[in-house]
Formats: C-alpha cells, sequence, structure tokens
C-alpha cells in the first residue's frame, strides 16, 4: 500500500494542530488558570514555557525518530502529551508546575517532528507540497478552535481547558487506526522529489532555520502584543479575541493558496513577500483605528501563511531520509525559539512602539536579502 487513505490522512492533521494548542489553550483564561494553580508571579511562563522545553528536547527528539522510527515516537509522544498536559491539573507548586510545562513543550517537539516525517514518508513532490499546506492549515485552524474552547470553558471552571489536552488520546486512537505502521519505502522517493530540491537549492538548511525563527519571532510578538496594545487603544477583550482569530483565518487561506504560490515565484521571492507583509503589518499596529488593525491583521497572517508551512516543506527538501528526522527536530527548535523570544519583548526599551518599528525595518531588512537571494539564485 503506497497510498495513504483521507482517514489517514485527516488523523495526521489532527495531531499537527496539537502543535500550538501546547501553549495557546491557557491564554484565554490566563488568570483564572494561573490563579487555580497557585501561580502569582511571572504567569506567562505558563504560556512561554513549552516553548523552550521544545528547543531544548528538540534535538534528543530528532536522533530518536531516526533511530527507532517516526511511529513509534508519535505514537509515544501523543500518549505522553495527553498525560503529562492533563496531570496538570494535579500538581501542586510553582517549581513542579512550572516543570510539568517545560516537558510538555519537549514532547511536543517530538509530536511535531515525527508527524512532520511521517507525512514525508507517505506524500511525495507536489503532493507532499500541498500536504504540508494543509499541516500549515491545520496549526491554525486548531489555534483559532483551540483558543476559542479554552475560553469558553475557562469561563465555566478554571480547570476545564486543562482537560483538552487529552485529546491527544483520541488522536493516538486516530492514528493507530488509519495511519498504517507501515509506510512507504523511503528510497521510492527521491526521483519525484528531485525538481522541488533543485527549486531550494537557492537556500541551505542553516539559512532555513534562521528565516524560520526569525519568522516566528514577528508573527507571535503580535500575538503577545496586541492584547495589551489594543486594550489600551480602547479595544474590549471580545474585539481583541475577534481580531486574533481573524489573523488565523488568514494564515489558513494563505497557507492554502502557497502551493500555487510557489510555482508561480521562487520560494525566496515568495518568502521575501511574507517578510514584506510582516513589516507592512506592523506598521498598521501603530495606529488604533479599526481599518488599520484589520489591514494589518490580513498582511501578517499572509505573512505566516506563506513562511512557516513553506520553510516546513523546504527542510523536507533539503534533508536525506536518513536525517530527516533530525533535521525537521532543528526546524522545530527553531519555531519553537521563535516563540521564546518575544518572552524579552518587554525589555526592549522605548516600549511597544519600538518593538513593532523594530519588526517592521527586521522584516524590510530580510525581505530586501530574500529578493536579491531570489533574482542571483544563490545566497548572498
Amino acid at each position: 500500500m503506497n497510498k495513504l487513505a483521507n482517514l489517514g490522512s485527516f488523523a495526521l492533521l489532527c495531531i499537527s494542530s496539537l502543535t500550538i494548542m501546547v501553549g495557546t489553550l491557557l491564554a484565554p483564561g490566563l488568570v483564572s488558570i494561573s490563579n487555580g494553580l497557585g501561580i502569582v508571579d511571572n504567569t506567562v511562563l505558563l504560556i512561554t514555557l513549552p516553548s523552550l522545553g521544545a528547543v531544548v528536547f528538540a534535538p534528543v527528539a530528532g536522533r530518536f525518530i531516526d533511530k527507532y522510527g517516526a511511529y513509534k515516537l508519535l505514537a509515544l509522544g501523543l500518549f505522553l502529551y495527553g498525560l503529562v498536559g492533563g496531570v496538570l491539573y494535579f500538581i501542586h507548586g510553582t517549581a513542579a508546575i512550572l516543570i510539568n510545562r517545560f516537558l510538555l513543550g519537549g514532547i511536543t517537539a517530538i509530536v511535531m517532528a515525527s508527524c512532520t516525517v511521517l507525512i514525508s514518508l507517505w506524500f511525495q513532490g507536489e503532493k507532499r507540497l500541498h500536504m504540508i499546506a494543509k499541516q500549515g492549515m491545520a496549526v491554525e485552524i486548531g489555534g483559532v478552535l483551540f483558543l476559542f474552547l479554552g475560553g469558553l470553558l475557562a469561563s465555566l471552571f478554571w480547570g476545564l481547558p486543562i482537560a483538552l489536552y487529552l485529546l491527544a488520546w483520541v488522536f493516538l486512537a486516530m492514528l493507530l487506526a488509519f495511519v498504517p505502521a507501515k509506510h512507504p519505502k523511503a528510497e521510492s522517493a527521491p526521483q519525484n522529489d528531485e525538481p522541488l530540491q533543485k527549486a531550494s537549492a537557492a537556500m541551505s538548511l542553516k539559512q532555513v532555520y534562521i528565516l524560520s525563527t526569525l519568522a516566528m519571532t514577528i508573527f507571535f510578538t503580535s500575538t503577545v502584543s496586541l492584547p495589551s496594545t489594543m486594550t489600551a487603544q480602547g479595544f474590549n477583550e471580545a474585539q481583541i479575541g475577534r481580531l486574533l482569530a481573524f489573523i488565523s483565518f488568514v494564515a489558513v487561506i494563505t497557507a492554502g493558496c502557497m502551493p500555487k504560490a510557489s510555482k508561480l515565484l521562487s520560494k525566496p521571492k515568495l518568502l521575501a513577500l511574507a517578510f514584506m507583509a510582516y513589516g507592512v503589518s506592523y506598521l498598521c499596529f501603530l495606529y488604533a483605528s479599526t481599518e488599520a488593525l484589520i489591514c494589518g491583521a490580513i498582511c501578517i497572517g499572509i505573512g505566516f501563511g506563506f513562511t512557516i508551512p513553506l520553510l516546513n516543506h523546504m527542510t523536507v527538501e533539503l534533508s536525506e531520509f536518513a536525517v530527516r528526522g533530525r533535521n525537521l527536530s532543528y526546524f522545530t527548535m527553531a519555531v519553537f525559539s521563535g516563540q521564546f523570544l518575544t518572552s524579552f519583548i518587554d525589555y526592549v526599551p522605548g516600549g511597544i512602539t519600538h518593538v513593532f518599528i523594530s519588526c517592521s525595518i527586521c522584516s524590510v531588512i530580510i525581505a530586501s536579502s530574500l529578493f536579491f537571494v531570489g533574482n542571483k539564485r544563490k545566497v548572498i
């Protein structure tokens, strides 16, 4: 059997949605959840600490995937994800709770990397590009869904959002039921992927990782800063939630268009377009008008949809099968590094205005560099 059934593909996409769930699930009800857990200081660590765990454990996860196989590691990761995530409700003490969040991030690295490895084994060539685009869409749809459910459940009882981590066990059952443990032989893929590998030859894996970190840092800055800036501008929580959901909606649509866009533009130029959109978005966020915020939301959603899914696919293209798990774990490490770096934006001199201006300037510089890469077909 060399083709994965639709239910199997759906199972892998559901599993992919757990990536964004690990931290953002607690965001809508952070105040009540932190009070319920007894966390008084540095409550933001409940959201950002899993990112650090993913960064630390990602290299180890990659080596285990290459040694023992993606399917086994994914099944183990899903079981531990539900266990470690769900047990948070019963843990007491700040140190134990923070250790739990750190470990959950490490487990998420295993889930994210091994899931993408399985996608790379079941899909080749253009089909793989389309599947990874769908994976990016699934991540953002998960963001919208889990943010909504997290807020709704937290309004009923602070501990209910934690129960959503047990969805990992439902997805584990789907993996075992719909995705065969025996995947197609990896040796059958190279001739199908050769044109795509040449298309990514303008960049190295190291540069892909750097761009992944920068893209996620710039994108996630909006996630952690817009609630406070919009509140200061007079917007209420419902309006803030709708804007964040709208950003995810735009990202879903853009990720779906990414495979077609990558045929019209070279990958460096498409990435340049994405970073230019990032730059415009932060100029819009400087203004308090609803129109400017909507324009910024559209631009930053486009930026995400054309960066993270494409960079994920480029990592697969540039990786030999024997080290694919390791390289995808480094990609995971890069993405979560970007998220964790946003923990320090409060320390930027000049406040959030300087943060937004800095994000805009950096995005334009990166976009300009990528445009020249796309023109010269080599990295400069």
